[in-house]
């Protein structure tokens, strides 16, 4: 017998349109927290990232009626999502990009940042593996937001919002191993800077 959470994307989405309000409760309860990371990876503004997130189910509502049940329910969400930080990051631009400009205001609230480390007050090692392990997500973070626009949407696209190659493809209009060829070069970026901060955390044992 299958459980709630066996029950798919697509058939929730054909029973809300079917009228079962409690069916597109379920789809907020189980997208909205991934949506909302995804976008505050691009805004890196939390109070942005909630007000698009909103905005992305009031879209969700309004072109019920559009969703077409051969597609992935995940990948038109995420179509909805990028389309709307597109806009936000132009809207920005206007404004001498705010949120580009201060990065690290994104980072203060996208989780503990290096100056949140208590190593030197607690040194006993718990607590130092802790706070490299800090020190290892916010590198990771940064050499991320450092990536060509090209590479770090594609990134976003493929490993926060888990959307497949072929659909990442559809959704920005470029060939699918252009795409590939992409998400390879980030890939390649970022071992780059992990293994630049693995020598730099070496230096100082």
């Amino acid at each position: 017998m299958a459980t709630r959470e066996e029950v798919t994307d697509e058939a929730l989405m054909l029973r809300y349109q079917g009228g079962d309000r409690s069916a597109f409760a379920q789809l907020v309860r189980r997208h909205k927290a991934p949506v909302f990371n995804f976008i505050l990876r691009h805004t890196r503004s939390s109070s942005v990232a909630e007000d698009l997130t909103q905005d992305v189910f009031v879209r969700v509502v309004q072109s019920a009626a559009d969703f077409r049940h051969s597609a992935r329910f995940s990948t038109w969400v995420y179509t909805i999502a990028r389309n709307l930080c597109i806009d936000q990051l132009r809207k920005a631009q206007l404004r001498r990009h705010p949120s580009l400009d201060q990065p690290q205001a994104g980072a203060d609230e996208d989780g503990p940042t290096l100056g949140e480390r208590t190593a030197d007050q607690h040194p006993d090692r718990a607590v130092d593996r802790a706070a490299i392990g800090r020190q290892l997500s916010e590198h990771i973070r940064r050499a991320v937001d450092d990536l060509p626009e090209d590479q770090r949407e594609v990134f976003l696209l493929r490993e926060v919002a888990n959307v497949p190659f072929k659909d990442i493809a559809t959704m920005i209009g470029i060939p699918e191993n252009t795409v590939k060829s992409r998400m390879r070069y980030a890939l390649e970026r970022l071992q780059r800077a992990l293994q630049e901060y693995e020598d730099y955390a070496r230096t100082l044992r």
